[in-house]
């Protein structure tokens, strides 16, 4: 039996999808919120940034075993002097001071190497922990940027929740004035077709933007006000108002 309503209750519908459409579209914008994009660029930004810094510091740590392992070099060589320096002093014996002045004349062209070393490698540590400081500094920095578009994304939901919160109360109220079976039929036609409702104007059916061939406009004629019909283009519950032009 085909479902029938009044034109009041059927007029409902127009109105309720009017809210539906208001839900999507606050939905859409909650998902395309302009924070999410800058949020999602900062992450890039700092997501490069982290693998520099990592590079940088591995770098700077590479450095700084070097440097530890000349000072190491330059610690064993310092011991050599020293030791044989005291030997070189207690010791009577022509062969013995010179293998011992050779040796030294030896480590302290070793030390002046050594020390060469150690001024490029500490300068090299310095250089390398100011670009990782540098780096960590711009981290830091996008890492406030993103506090800040955080807040202002948690705002904006916050804003939009409330407005989807207050649309959804109306629709909930509004749904509850029309009829069960008609209520059904606009939902149900909204789930698949996206659109439950749709105001024939001037012929045209608002849901499609087609006008109704000759045909279609015949049969929408000879139906009663109180029949339900389906749009043939959108297949949305066609509502005829004053404004239809039939």
């Amino acid at each position: 039996m085909p479902l029938t309503a009044s034109p009041a209750d059927q007029a409902l519908l127009l109105d309720l999808q009017k809210l539906d459409t208001t839900l999507q579209q606050l939905a859409h914008k909650a998902r395309n919120l302009p924070e999410i994009a800058v949020l999602a660029t900062i992450d890039g930004d700092a997501a490069r940034l982290r693998s520099r810094l990592a590079s940088e510091q591995g770098a700077f740590e590479d450095a700084e075993v070097e440097l530890k392992r000349i000072e190491s070099d330059v610690s064993v060589v310092e011991a050599r002097v020293a030791r044989d320096t005291q030997r070189l002093a207690s010791t009577s014996s022509v062969k013995d001071v010179q293998a011992l002045e050779g040796e030294l004349a030896a480590l302290a062209r070793r030390t002046s190497d050594l020390e060469d070393l150690q001024m490029d490698v500490m300068e090299r540590v310095e250089s390398l922990g100011a670009v990782a400081r540098l780096t960590q500094s711009e981290l830091d920095q996008i890492d406030g940027r993103r506090a800040d578009a955080t807040t202002s994304r948690d705002e904006s939901l916050a804003g939009l929740e409330r407005e989807r919160a207050q649309v959804a109360a109306d629709r909930q109220t509004l749904a509850a004035r029309v009829p069960a079976d008609l209520l059904a039929l606009y939902e149900r036609q909204r789930e698949r077709y996206g659109v439950g409702a749709s105001l024939l104007r001037g012929g045209v059916s608002s849901a499609s933007g087609v006008t109704l061939t000759g045909s279609d406009l015949a049969a929408v004629r000879s139906a009663s006000a109180y029949d339900v019909l389906l749009c043939p283009d959108s297949n949305a519950v066609l509502v005829r108002t004053q404004e239809s032009g039939i």
